[in-house]
């Protein structure tokens, strides 16, 4: 993933220190019910499409653009899938990064899949009963997008009672 110019501004004055960034990740099915992936030149493994919102930018307005600069795919946003805060990652210049990804269901409405830029070195449309390999969250992802589930999110625990505190404050 090429990183954003606004990345590189902080990172010029942070250094490698962890930061917690956006990120928007969407599964994009078409007409036929099949899923895009993109083959990724950074680590040579199939994936969601996926990107950085840049700074203003809302999250469906990120991906319709990311699906768009990596794939060639016009899409819409359907709806929220999850929100997921990502274990951190440490990339080969020792930069650290966390993400809180938005995972978005997305449907296709024009354009070609094709590889779009130098994130991906493949991009195609697979049935979900015949994807390629792909990671444990990325399959979850795309069994929550088709199911017809609320949101998912990762439940909080309760607050602590504040001994100080009232009763029925």
């Amino acid at each position: 993933m090429a990183t954003p110019k606004f990345i590189q501004d902080i990172r010029a004055k942070a250094g490698h220190i962890l930061l917690l960034l956006p990120g928007v990740v969407m599964v994009v099915f078409d007409g036929q019910g099949r899923v895009l992936l993109n083959l990724r030149s950074d680590n040579g493994k199939w994936a969601l499409i996926s990107g950085i919102p840049d700074p203003g930018e809302q999250p469906a307005e990120a991906a319709v653009r990311e699906i768009m600069e990596e794939t060639g795919v016009s899409a819409v946003v359907e709806r929220v899938v999850s929100v997921f805060t990502n274990e951190p990652v440490e990339y080969g210049n020792g930069d650290l990064a966390q993400y809180t990804d938005i995972v978005l269901r997305c449907r296709a409405v024009g354009g070609e899949a094709r590889v779009n830029d130098d994130e991906s070195l493949d991009v195609r449309w697979f049935a979900v009963d015949d994807l390629p390999p792909l990671g444990p969250i990325a399959r979850e992802r795309i069994a929550m997008a088709l199911a017809d589930e609320p949101t998912w999110f990762a439940p909080a625990a309760p607050p602590v009672p504040d001994a100080q505190a009232a009763p029925g404050a």
